[in-house]
């Protein structure tokens, strides 16, 4: 995914430019702080406060010039009307946090709103249209048969996920003039890899990546990817 959202603000603003990024739902705040690394402003917004613990205890670690670059905010990502201005960011994130939420058009909207003319919305969510590869490859043909016509699934801890499918996706975004520009596919080989299992060597992590990075832009392999990663941008 961090290859990717590169690729696409490469794409759209020009090298070294400092960019307002907003990362709703930024969990423990890798990407948000890899972004912050890199030079932009950065606020995180988090509603889980052990996030958002461990999210301050790893900002402290950083030089004084990254942490006075980013905030951190205690807050719902369907609130962010509250807390900022239409307007307010070059760039928008949202990974890994639409499949939380039951309804998601109004929280998308409110997200397109932040942005400033041309400025990207990054999504990562559950792929439905592929919520049968998991169990199929594992075995499970139970599980396999009953999620080709599911929109929901469990998370590895049991917790209940929606799911969302890319043409609806890509309606609800041109429906909040932020149309789709470009999407991928995350997690096509590597989806039943168990949690707990470490790192390959370097040489063979490298590759593993490579072929991740090239099925995830390529059909019709980033079609039955695990998640979606979409970009669109404001009108």
């Amino acid at each position: 995914m961090a290859r990717q959202l590169d690729e696409q603000i490469g794409a759209r603003y020009p090298v070294g430019q400092r960019l307002r990024i907003l990362d709703v739902g930024m969990g423990q705040g890798t990407q948000a702080l890899r972004l912050a690394r890199a030079g932009h402003t950065v606020t995180g917004l988090e509603s889980d406060p052990e996030m958002l613990k461990v999210a301050r205890e790893a900002l402290a670690g950083e030089p004084a010039g990254i942490r006075e670059r980013f905030r951190l905010i205690e807050g719902d990502g369907r609130e962010t009307g509250v807390h900022f201005l239409p307007g307010s960011f070059d760039v928008v994130l949202c990974h890994g946090v639409l499949m939380y939420v039951d309804e998601p058009d109004a929280m998308l909207a409110g997200l397109a709103r932040m942005l400033a003319p041309g400025g990207l919305l990054s999504l990562v969510v559950r792929n439905a249209d592929a919520l049968a590869m998991r169990p199929g490859l594992t075995g499970d043909w139970a599980g396999a048969l009953a999620a080709f016509d599911a929109d929901t699934c469990a998370s590895e801890l049991g917790v209940p996920m929606r799911a969302d499918r890319l043409d609806t996706l890509t309606a609800t975004l041109a429906g909040i003039a932020a149309p789709l520009q470009a999407w991928y596919g995350v997690r096509v080989f590597t989806d039943t890899v168990p949690k707990d299992e470490g790192l390959p060597a370097a040489q063979e992590l490298d590759r593993l990546l490579a072929a991740e990075d090239r099925a995830g832009r390529t059909d019709p392999y980033r079609r039955v990817a695990s998640l979606l990663h979409l970009c669109g941008v404001r009108g």
